[in-house]
């Protein structure tokens, strides 16, 4: 392990399939230990101790997709919806800036229609108009046509993020209803690219049945696809999902979870140096300092739920989420004493454009 680990801070592109299910597997104790600190190394060679901020504003939990694994999904029918209106979407958004947030997300269910394509598309342009290129937008929106994204980018959406949820289309088809295509879903990935975003995308990690190869696979289609951005996360269940009846959140299955979310964090950060990769919120749902651990194991982006308190608790994919009914003044500071103490700092007011996508222009 001590001769991989040096092969790979050294030369990431030499790492295989087999080296990758090497370090996913690595023992806890010291053996893991040394897995993130060279993480660490990496990452600070490469993108420095700075942590990126992204204020997220869930602006919808309507979605058209039925994937069994979500709590948003459109069966769940004891789920009150909402769409927060536009002008309050503009009004959080001016938050984040004003309390220098360099980048925000704009999230919802994935929903294919005019009047959702125009709607998005005038929040941008109200956006572009107010701050020019200051604050960075990253839309995570879902599938949409070649040309919705084109309008989305050319009204001012700087990346988005589409996770993939899984790079093995056997696995994927598992996980979603039959009208889900992974085909259709990996076509709007390279469009993206295509389009010129900025590309993020991540999968469910220790899901049901999953094992070290795929998620290997996953990272080395990160690769393949040149990804810029990763936000992936350990699978937590929804009680409204199937995929989730009959999984109770027991400290075995919380320190696994966790466990392999890490790892892969860690993994990734050593095949993929300059790309930015999240500390999800998932593993601060399964342990209370998760996310400072995801920061330790190599992650550089954290992203803050800045969405009125009002609609937290109606924007639910698994679990167990955090932070339902903090506010977000008080979550900020505190956030900024938990980056520091994982021996990071927040880069504020910082767009956070990923080393990555500048360097392929």
């Amino acid at each position: 392990m001590t001769d991989l680990l040096a092969r790979a801070e050294q030369d990431p592109a030499s790492l295989t399939r087999t080296d990758l299910v090497r370090l996913l597997s690595v023992a806890d104790g010291a053996p893991f230990a040394a897995l993130e600190a060279a993480a660490r190394r990496v990452r600070e060679a490469h993108t420095g101790k700075a942590v990126y901020l992204r204020g997220l504003i869930e602006m919808g939990n309507r979605c058209a997709k039925d994937c069994r694994y979500c709590g948003l999904r459109r069966s769940n029918r004891a789920l009150h919806r909402y769409t927060i209106p536009e002008a309050d979407c503009l009004r959080m958004a001016r938050w984040a800036r004003d309390h220098g947030y360099g980048s925000i997300v704009l999230q919802s269910g994935e929903l294919e229609s005019e009047e959702n394509t125009a709607r998005i598309e005038r929040i941008l342009r109200a956006l572009r108009a107010e701050d020019g290129e200051q604050l960075g937008i990253t839309l995570s929106l879902g599938e949409q046509t070649p040309e919705v994204y084109r309008r989305w980018r050319e009204a001012g959406a700087d990346r988005y993020l589409l996770r993939i949820e899984t790079s093995d289309p056997r696995l994927y088809a598992a996980l979603h209803p039959a009208d889900h295509s992974f085909t259709r879903r990996l076509d709007c990935l390279r469009a993206l690219r295509t389009l010129g975003y900025q590309v993020g995308t991540g999968v469910m990690i220790g899901l049901p049945g999953q094992t070290l190869e795929q998620l290997a696979d996953d990272l080395l289609f990160f690769r393949r696809e040149e990804i810029d951005m990763i936000g992936m996360g350990p699978w937590l269940p929804h009680r409204a999902a199937p995929l989730g009846q009959g999984t109770e959140l027991t400290p075995t299955f919380c320190a696994r979870q966790l466990g392999l979310g890490l790892r892969m964090i860690a993994a990734a950060r050593l095949l993929l140096p300059t790309c930015n990769i999240a500390a999800a919120t998932a593993l601060q749902a399964l342990q209370d300092d998760g996310r400072e651990r995801g920061l330790r194991a190599g992650a550089n982006v954290v992203m803050p739920n800045i969405t009125d308190r009002l609609y937290r608790a109606d924007y639910q994919l698994y679990e167990n989420k955090p932070c339902i009914g903090e506010d977000p003044l008080k979550c900020r500071g505190c956030l900024e004493a938990r980056i520091r103490l994982a021996g990071c700092t927040v880069a504020w007011h910082t767009p956070g454009t990923p080393k990555h996508y500048q360097e392929a222009q």
